[in-house]
């Protein structure tokens, strides 16, 4: 039996795949975790509009240490990390925490809290060798990836509800 959780991270990266956040954030919300929480990476809002994110009802934004919902540290739950790009992978996967969203995911891994990492990464740069790296280290740390889909147009990631399907163990009951 999972352990369960009442908290739900939606880490998100700066990738076209983005778009499919607020979708991934309704699916956190139906689980029914009763605090989910968005931590966009500072490249996120360069493909979404934070505000997208703040308009699924029951999700909150959070975009600064300072923000009540993590403070005084950020609350156990489960860390959904998708879509999660090459710069962000291999950040992960080498241990650096330069960002808000970074340092969570580090926190997570540290703590051995369930992460699933759902890595939006075209042909090309899943052959590269620090990918390749990246993948096969995460899951001797815990780390759950669950792989892109190529749908023959650019960037993948797996779907939604394949990346749903790797939270829901740890759903409360």
């Amino acid at each position: 039996m999972s352990e369960r959780f009442s908290v739900a991270y939606l880490i998100l990266s700066g990738t076209t795949t983005a778009s499919h956040c607020p979708e991934l954030l309704r699916g956190l919300v139906n689980l029914g975790f009763t605090t989910v929480i968005a931590l966009p990476t500072p490249n996120a809002s360069r493909v979404l509009a934070p505000r997208e994110l703040a308009d699924v009802a029951g999700v909150q934004v959070v975009e600064s240490y300072f923000d009540l919902a993590i403070r005084p540290r950020p609350p156990h739950g489960v860390v959904l990390f998708a879509p999660c790009s090459f710069n962000s992978l291999n950040k992960l996967a080498q241990g650096i925490a330069d960002s808000l969203a970074l340092s969570v995911a580090a926190e997570a891994i540290g703590r051995g809290t369930p992460m699933i990492v759902g890595p939006s990464l075209n042909q090309p740069l899943l052959d590269h060798p620090v990918a390749r790296a990246s993948l096969a280290t995460l899951p001797k740390w815990g780390v759950r990836v669950v792989g892109p889909v190529d749908t023959g147009r650019g960037p993948r990631l797996a779907p939604v509800a394949d990346l749903l399907e790797a939270v829901r163990p740890f759903a409360p009951g």
